[in-house]
């Protein structure tokens, strides 16, 4: 196996812990590029996205505004879809700047984790 560069290595042990934690409930995986950030609510036992949401459509780009934006969107759809109670899925991405204002957004309009 090849060694694992140190994002993937950090990606794993998140997933790992996660797991071991979660007790069925649904997962909000996080992953941001460098021009948009993006979120979606995985039931891993069904194996199907439950709910989604990006920043494509935003004139911000990938700034905290349109992290946040992001996390009331998919808060909005997680209503609709049903589901109150998540486990947060940061990947491998530090838990601050635009991670952060998602995860916050996405408490304010609803979602508990």
């Amino acid at each position: 196996m090849a060694k694992l560069n140190l994002f993937e290595r950090r990606r794993r042990r998140v997933r790992t812990a996660l797991k071991a934690r979660a007790g069925g409930r649904v997962r909000l995986s996080v992953h941001r590029s460098g021009r948009h950030i993006y979120a979606q609510l995985i039931d891993d036992a069904a194996g199907r996205t439950v709910a989604a949401a990006n920043s494509l459509g935003s004139k911000a780009g990938a700034n905290i505004t349109a992290a946040a934006d992001v996390g009331k969107k998919l808060a909005e759809a997680a209503k609709q879809a049903g589901v109150t109670t998540v486990v947060f899925d940061r990947g491998g991405f530090l838990f601050h700047g635009r991670v952060k204002a998602l995860a916050d957004a996405a408490r304010e309009g609803g979602l508990e984790f």
